[in-house]
């Protein structure tokens, strides 16, 4: 085995020459300043979804970057896809480099978008704030360092010359946070995540530096519309109230499916230990006039109540039965609640996923971990989905595992971070995990 050639025989663990991981390490380290400033950079552009701020501003920052080290570009738009307009393009990046021989192909695809930063936060959440060895700011945890770190683990290695066989590459991708569709969703649809053309696929979401993440649990998203009664608020009794029918309908959930839920657990190793069991949430409710006027409302009775609810489930339970215990609670409401009718409109769904323990991406991702870190991998599966179903479902590629930085309890939050010291660390792993998977197993 030469040191310009790492090799390893498949689902093996390799070595590499000492001096040649250790001077790719170096590398990494020395561009700390530069992994902060593409962190901060990408922070700063306002990826805000909904409704798809800016997407082809940060494609355009990602494709620059890397046209400029020799990268192959593309830039894609999701044509009509959910969202998609002229105002709001659904622009995606995806960058490849090949060496001079043939061989695997690795993949690190990190979404571009960013939730609405809400309330309560101490710092501008799009300044790219440096404090206490942190950067902060919307995206920064989820998932703009994950992203910045792998670009930073790649280039390492192209700048080492260890890109002697296969291909890489980096995607950037949109509308991870509102299902993916127009992201990863539509690439897999045009063979982007699917063989010959990729191998291995790594995520960089923050699942936390020590982790790697097989997976997730099931999603079933819906929308129940009770029915109403129309007619004045001074005599409700001439109505037919749609949001006492929904109150009915939170009642039954609150006080029957939780308790119910709380006792289905799973052997899927998922984080936080709160997501062992099934759950739902109700995402959104609203019944009666609109809110967006400024005058008083009129005196009426509500016709119509909507409630969008989300339910994550585990691998041991089956799809049917989780849309079947709503309908039946739907169901019994309209037999014994006088007036009481719904609709019941599928949002989204999607199975759960878990990828092989032996496949290869978690072998050369945990082997790189306890390298970098000098202690075993935990295997996790996340709580809620990200793109990993995509690839699996429409581009029906199983090694695809998520990795990267940030703490997962941070996403979403205000004043959420990324460590600059995990950003580091991660990129070790990502970058030697990449040379062991071009090399057919896990470098060490």
């Amino acid at each position: 085995m030469s040191a310009d050639s790492p090799s390893a025989a498949p689902n093996s663990p390799g070595v590499i020459d000492p001096s040649l991981r250790d001077a790719l390490f170096a590398r990494i380290a020395d561009r700390r300043d530069e992994l902060v400033a593409l962190t901060q950079a990408l922070i700063r552009i306002p990826t805000i979804n909904p409704p798809g701020d800016v997407y082809a501003d940060c494609a355009a920052l990602i494709g620059r970057r890397l046209a400029a080290r020799g990268f192959r570009v593309e830039y894609v738009r999701a044509l009509g896809s959910a969202g998609d307009s002229d105002r709001y393009p659904r622009t995606n990046v995806i960058a490849r480099i090949e060496g001079p021989r043939p061989g695997p192909c690795v993949h690190f695809n990190g979404h571009i978008d960013v939730v609405p930063p809400g309330q309560g936060w101490t710092v501008d959440p799009f300044a790219g704030v440096v404090k206490d060895g942190r950067v902060y700011g919307r995206g920064a945890c989820d998932m703009k360092g994950g992203i910045a770190a792998s670009i930073i683990a790649v280039e390492s290695l192209l700048d080492a010359g260890l890109l002697t066989a296969g291909a890489l590459e980096i995607s950037g991708t949109v509308d991870e946070e509102s299902g993916g569709f127009g992201g990863v969703g539509h690439l897999a649809k045009l063979g982007y995540f699917s063989k010959p053309r990729v191998d291995h696929v790594i995520i960089p979401e923050p699942l936390n530096v020590d982790r790697v993440c097989v997976g997730h649990r099931g999603v079933w998203w819906a929308e129940i519309e009770t029915k109403g009664r129309v007619a004045h608020g001074s005599m409700p009794f001439l109505g037919n109230c749609a949001v006492r029918h929904m109150g009915a309908v939170l009642h039954r959930i609150e006080e029957e499916l939780i308790p119910r839920l709380s006792e289905k657990r799973t052997d899927m190793p998922v984080v936080p230990e709160g997501a062992r069991q099934s759950t739902i949430n109700i995402n959104a409710i609203h019944g009666g006039q609109r809110e967006d006027h400024d005058g008083l409302p009129s005196p009426m009775v509500p016709d119509r109540c909507r409630m969008v609810i989300d339910r994550r489930y585990l691998i041991e339970e089956d799809p049917d039965a989780v849309r079947g215990e709503i309908v039946a609670i739907l169901d019994d409401l309209r037999q014994r609640r006088p007036g009481f009718d719904y609709d019941l409109r599928e949002i989204l769904a999607f199975l759960p996923t878990m990828t092989d323990a032996d496949a290869p991406v978690v072998l050369a991702v945990a082997a790189a971990i306890e390298t970098v870190l000098g202690r075993p991998a935990q295997r996790v599966v996340s709580p809620g989905t990200y793109d990993q179903k995509h690839v699996v479902r429409v581009g029906h590629l199983k090694d695809c595992i998520a990795y990267g930085p940030g703490i997962l309890d941070l996403a979403h939050q205000p004043d959420e971070y990324v460590g600059i010291d995990d950003m580091v660390q991660s990129a070790k792993v990502m970058a030697l995990a990449t040379l062991g998977l071009l090399a057919g197993g896990a470098a060490r």
